[in-house]
């Protein structure tokens, strides 16, 4: 069934800029080096199964569009069973490393959790087979903790305790899975972790829920032996009016008052970040400042809506620029490229999947060539590094070290008795020099 749907594609093959084909790579050369690795290395890309294989099409304002073959003919195993036999063949035709997926996208959900954990444990059995017979690699696993109507006041921060232990269940089951199928990190995206009225929330006692929650996840990987990256993921709202994992800068304030700033990192999504009112590179830049940058979600929002709408990469500046960010911070080590993106409700062919999926793969290869020129040129970082060579002299050093008081910084102004002249940011011909990159 896998092969029959998708029969009409051959292999996505690398054909170079000159190529006509829609359906081959012009900028997407896996083996290319790129800065002493190759570029499949570099980019380490994954298909989400959540977008690819079970949306609908379904919107608020309409049902299914997509008619997928596994969507329908069979009991509920038997139609996980075609899924994933599709999802790996589309996998293997593109051509890409890794996939990800979410517990409820691979097994149904059952009548109890004795039986919703039977299902899954018999999918994880079908995933390994396919991805030995394939090669494809999971990059992380993840529990739907958000679906569930049970999940609709939270998951670790509902007020029903009980709620708490069905969660901790599902993600001990998620990582005993990722662990079995060799997935190199696990994400928690806390979709329902947030509230939509102080009127009926108690702010503290969620959030230390939340806090207790994370810990557990932590200590079991460790007691299970996975040595992957425990990842969360940023998000401001929608579904819930605020959440608690709003950006970057507010998971590292909560990791840090939780103790575990050393053990958990972000997977920064790129709609994520301008919905919090960031660009994805200012989200990328300060996860690395910060030592806790992770992964990658691929994807874009639409400047004239002000929701997720999870469209497919195709701006080559700013991707360029994220990558950028990437490069500088040392790359990928455990993370990777997901893109957790999705065709629209209207492309229903089998082919547009494919389209989707090539187009963002060749523009985030021609984004790494234009941000490793721009590592290798080095004028952007010598700027910057230029800026602030102040603060490499003893007196930029002693001042930042805590070796000068507040007294003595005042006493060499005052012995000086000179202004400071003000130097130019350069910000317009640093925009022109990214430009002549592109």
């Amino acid at each position: 069934m896998g092969s029959s749907y998708f029969a009409d594609i051959k292999p996505i093959r690398y054909e170079g800029p000159e190529s006509d084909n829609p359906l081959a790579f012009r900028w997407y050369d896996k083996d290319r080096i790129v800065l002493g690795k190759r570029m499949e290395d570099h980019l380490r890309f994954a298909v989400c199964y959540w977008h690819s294989f079970v949306w609908t099409g379904l919107d608020p304002f309409g049902g299914e569009t997509f008619l997928r073959p596994w969507f329908t003919g069979g009991s509920p195993m038997e139609l996980a069973v075609r899924k994933a036999e599709a999802a790996f063949d589309f996998l293997s035709r593109l051509g890409v490393p890794y996939y990800c997926f979410h517990d409820r996208d691979v097994a149904p959900e059952g009548a109890t959790p004795r039986e919703s954990l039977s299902n899954f444990r018999h999918m994880v059995e079908h995933l390994a087979a396919h991805q030995q017979r394939t090669g494809v690699k999971l990059l992380w696993g993840t529990a739907n903790l958000f679906s569930h109507r049970r999940y609709m006041a939270g998951a670790a921060t509902n007020p029903d305790p009980e709620v708490f232990a069905m969660a901790a269940t599902q993600v001990k089951a998620a990582l005993d899975a990722t662990l079995q199928l060799g997935g190199e990190n696990y994400v928690l995206w806390g979709g329902r972790e947030g509230y939509e009225t102080l009127l009926n929330t108690d702010l503290r006692q969620e959030l230390d829920q939340l806090g207790r929650f994370l810990n557990l996840v932590v200590d079991y990987k460790h007691r299970i032996g996975f040595t992957g990256t425990i990842l969360l993921e940023p998000k401001p709202r929608e579904p819930t009016k605020h959440q608690y994992d709003f950006d970057v800068a507010t998971v590292y304030g909560f990791l840090k008052r939780y103790g575990l700033e050393k053990e958990v990192k972000v997977n920064i999504e790129a709609n994520h970040a301008t919905l919090s009112g960031h660009s994805f590179e200012h989200e990328i830049a300060l996860a690395q400042a910060l030592g806790i940058f992770g992964s990658l979600d691929m994807n874009r929002g639409d400047p004239q809506l002000g929701w997720d709408t999870d469209q497919f990469p195709n701006n080559l500046p700013e991707t360029a620029i994220a990558l950028y960010s990437v490069l500088q911070g040392g790359g990928f080590t455990t993370g990777g490229l997901n893109f957790d993106a999705k065709v629209r409700r209207q492309s229903i062919d089998p082919t547009d999947l494919f389209h989707g999926h090539v187009g963002a793969m060749d523009l985030c290869a021609r984004a790494l060539l234009v941000a490793a020129r721009m590592i290798e040129d080095d004028r952007l970082a010598k700027a910057v590094r230029e800026r602030y060579a102040g603060w490499q002299t003893s007196f930029g050093r002693d001042a930042l070290e805590g070796r000068l008081s507040l007294e003595a910084l005042s006493e060499r102004v005052l012995s000086r008795n000179e202004d400071v002249t003000p130097v130019s940011g350069r910000q317009e011909a640093l925009e022109n020099l990214v430009n002549r990159y592109i």
